[in-house]
């Protein structure tokens, strides 16, 4: 396998870490961006796009912080004609699983001129650990609407290996791979499995979607992200379809998609739920 020159849209993010660290020891050039790097990368500014694809034979792509926001099509559709333009071979896209808005951006890159794959993630198992819902662990209580969604989580660290096989291997270029937990849990069950794994006390308690976004509020997140919660919440884990499982993890890698007893347990050992709520500031 010849070394290729990747680009890492969002290579600090969940995702893009991983897949950087991957693509790295398999021996890849790999250049990272963002608004800290340098070349600097940011979304909302498109003159920066040129000299993050100067010279890169492949791209993974994570749009911050969702798809499903407004700019995201504009924004995807002149990366891609800015990447075609500098002879890049092939694009990865990371979409939501359910999402109109990403389906929208899919279309975009089908039609870029560029081989292409796009990956459809579930909701990711980290959102536990080092995303959004970490502080609610801590505190011991999970606090959240839709209590009787079906949920089938999937761990970064398959989606990270997932694109890591599949930006270098063209034998997935026009594919979809849609990539999700082994079962399907609701968020009182994973609740369960993060107490049991730390052996601590940790309450799920539901609430209204407005009750959730009125919290963030309160918290001072910015109203794009009370919006995108409250849309990812209503619409996205609404959406039956984003209740199906997928074996696509399996069938790539070759091995079992991780599940959430396991992403608990190693999670646990880590020790980052038993820190001071205060250590997260």
């Amino acid at each position: 396998m010849k070394s290729e020159n990747i680009l890492v849209i969002g290579g600090t993010g969940k995702t893009g870490r991983r897949v950087a660290e991957n693509l790295t020891q398999l021996g890849h050039n790999v250049r990272v961006v963002g608004r800290k790097t340098n070349p600097v990368f940011d979304w909302e500014n498109t003159d920066t796009y040129d000299a993050a694809l100067k010279n890169m034979d492949r791209a993974y792509i994570v749009y911050y912080p969702d798809l499903a926001v407004p700019g995201s099509r504009d924004a995807i559709s002149t990366l891609t004609k800015k990447a075609l333009e500098a002879g890049l071979e092939k694009v990865v896209l990371l979409s939501g699983k359910g999402e109109t808005e990403a389906e929208a951006c899919e279309e975009i890159v089908a039609n870029s001129g560029l081989n292409y794959t796009l990956v459809r993630a579930s909701w990711f198992n980290q959102n536990f650990s080092e995303g959004a819902f970490l502080e609610f662990v801590l505190n011991g209580t999970v606090a959240l609407p839709m209590p009787d969604a079906e949920i089938p989580f999937v761990d970064v660290n398959d989606i990270a290996d997932v694109v890591s096989k599949v930006i270098v291997d063209d034998s997935y270029n026009g594919q979809t791979i849609t990539v999700t937990g082994p079962q399907k849990r609701t968020f009182k069950e994973v609740v369960e499995i993060m107490a049991e794994a730390t052996n601590k006390h940790i309450q799920f308690v539901p609430i209204s979607i407005e009750e959730f976004k009125e919290g963030m509020k309160k918290a001072g997140l910015p109203d794009s992200y009370v919006w995108l919660f409250g849309y990812l919440f209503q619409e996205v884990l609404g959406n039956p379809e984003n209740q199906e499982v997928s074996d696509d993890v399996a069938k790539v890698l070759g091995k079992p998609a991780i599940d959430f007893e396991t992403f608990a347990k190693q999670t646990a050992a880590t020790g980052i739920w038993n820190q001071n709520v205060t250590e997260t500031v």
